[in-house]
């Protein structure tokens, strides 16, 4: 997931380290913190693999600070990555968000709405985050409210986005 949105924040514009750190923090620090001892090892290894360069420009009122940039290798593995996410990416709300943010760097409609039809089936499949046996439980099934509001904003939330994939889907299928 940080690769992934390292790569696609950089996709659009050279970034120093700060700048980018603000925001993958934006994105992605709501769920999971990116403190600097995960995210500059991340960009070294961003760099020896040449998915990124880094170079030193001067502060507009401090010290040299260091660009980071895209290269050619890097924008296509983060098409490669967008194209062909892992289940995790599909499946888990906090990954699909990251691959979502950064899905219009795929250039094909087609390509794209590979991905939103992964999500759209995942949606689609029956399932609730408590079971009796092996039958998921709907929110009027539930006795205790607060499990029963886990229930009724999840089936709001998977609802209006069950809504927007369709939507976006059948435009996206118009332009291919």
């Amino acid at each position: 997931m940080l690769e992934l949105a390292i790569l696609g924040f950089l996709y659009d514009t050279p970034l120093h380290g700060y700048e980018l750190r603000k925001r993958l923090t934006a994105l992605i620090g709501h769920v999971r913190p990116v403190p600097e001892s995960t995210l500059y090892p991340a960009i070294k290894r961003l760099e020896k693999a040449g998915l990124l360069v880094r170079e030193t420009q001067p502060g507009a009122t401090a010290a040299p600070r260091q660009v980071l940039t895209l290269t050619g290798t890097g924008r296509a593995q983060l098409r490669d990555l967008l194209a062909s996410p892992e289940r995790a990416d599909i499946t888990d709300e906090n990954r699909w968000f990251v691959l979502l943010a950064f899905l219009r760097h795929l250039p094909e409609p087609s390509a794209q709405a590979d991905v939103l039809r992964r999500r759209l089936v995942f949606l689609e499949e029956p399932a609730s985050f408590f079971y009796e046996g092996d039958r998921p439980l709907r929110a009027e099934e539930m006795e205790d409210p607060f499990r029963r509001g886990v229930l009724t904003i999840a089936r709001a939330t998977g609802e209006a986005e069950l809504g927007w994939l369709r939507t976006t889907l059948e435009s996206l299928d118009r332009h291919v």
